[in-house]
């Protein structure tokens, strides 16, 4: 049976906390803090848990409103970027979700509420209980803040801004990490996530545990595992970094990277269709437990890369990648 590819198409939830993401200021968030919104994690539910002010619930929840108006949360964006669609997940409100919402968007400098101008980017939209709302975005500039408006009260579990950050230009020709989230890399698709996501090996620092890396199934078949990058455009890779920090009893057997520079014309469907042909970074490099595997570059130092596959045979995890080359 063909293997269904995951295509991320370089999205990332640009609410994450660990891009630096912040809410910066809410109505009210009574019930349940609004900073939970923008958890990585899915939302739980504790059944017959309460807290001073009421159920315990893993999301923002205000209180009923009493007064005209309605309540909103603002987010400042760990690094600027463009959205392109977003998830609304009233996962396990059931009688307290908001009976609609909508999204505004403002580029600024400043974090004073009163100076951020304000565009529409999802006019109000209807939301039921314990469900996934997604929505597209058409408006394609780049914004720093976000406001999510509730109507006219109630809770939210998840709010998820998909869209993409713009690549860093900083230090031209200087030697850097070419795969990292913070600077605009991204990934674009790959076959299997069940365990961890695969953008996780893109972020900065040691992963907490498994579940901060990248982990496919158990693989019973033929193949093997692999994801698709778009990296910083590079030159001259001359190290590279494979992680199997807490991968103790599943990590890959070994791994091989390829890479290529491909038009920006080029889908994610082609660019996956190519990738087997793209040349050799790293050949059948073996990996071993709870490890940071440092390999020297021999091959592709004299061409331009601005995308990467990574294979692991035949399945596992790895926690984190870096490839370190001259920025172009």
């Amino acid at each position: 049976m063909k293997e269904k590819i995951i295509f991320t198409n370089g999205l990332i939830d640009l609410a994450q906390p660990r891009l630096g993401t912040k809410i910066i200021y809410k109505t009210d968030d009574f019930f349940a803090s609004a900073n939970r919104i923008i958890s990585p994690s899915k939302p739980i539910f504790k059944e017959g848990v309460f807290d001073k002010h009421g159920k315990w619930m893993d999301g923002w929840e205000s209180r009923r409103k009493r007064s005209a108006g309605h309540d909103y949360i603002i987010l400042k964006l760990g690094k600027p970027g463009k959205i392109s669609k977003i998830d609304v997940d009233t996962s396990h409100f059931n009688g307290n979700q908001p009976a609609m919402v909508s999204l505004e968007g403002a580029y600024s400098h400043s974090n004073k509420i009163n100076q951020l101008k304000w565009q529409v980017l999802l006019s109000k939209k209807k939301t039921k209980a314990d469900s996934h709302h997604f929505f597209s975005i058409s408006n394609k500039k780049t914004f720093t803040h976000i406001k999510f408006n509730i109507f006219p009260d109630g809770g939210v579990a998840r709010l998820r801004l998909y869209g993409s950050l713009t690549k860093s230009h900083n230090f031209k020709n200087k030697k850097t990490n070419l795969a990292s989230l913070l600077d605009g890399a991204s990934v674009v698709a790959c076959n299997n996530e069940h365990f961890g996501k695969a953008e996780n090996i893109l972020a900065p620092g040691k992963a907490k545990n498994m579940g901060d890396g990248w982990e496919t199934r158990r693989r019973r078949g033929k193949g093997y595992d692999w994801l698709i990058l778009n990296s910083i455009d590079g030159k001259e890779i001359d190290k590279i970094e494979v992680s199997t920090h807490h991968f103790k009893g599943n990590f890959p057997s070994h791994c091989s990277l390829q890479g290529s520079f491909v038009p920006t014309s080029k889908s994610s469907k082609q660019i996956v269709n190519s990738s087997s042909n793209w040349k050799y970074l790293l050949k059948d490099a073996k990996l071993s437990s709870n490890k940071v595997h440092i390999f020297k570059n021999n091959l592709m130092k004299k061409e331009k890369i601005n995308h990467i596959k990574i294979n692991i045979f035949p399945d596992g995890g790895i926690s984190r990648f870096r490839i370190f080359g001259k920025k172009i």
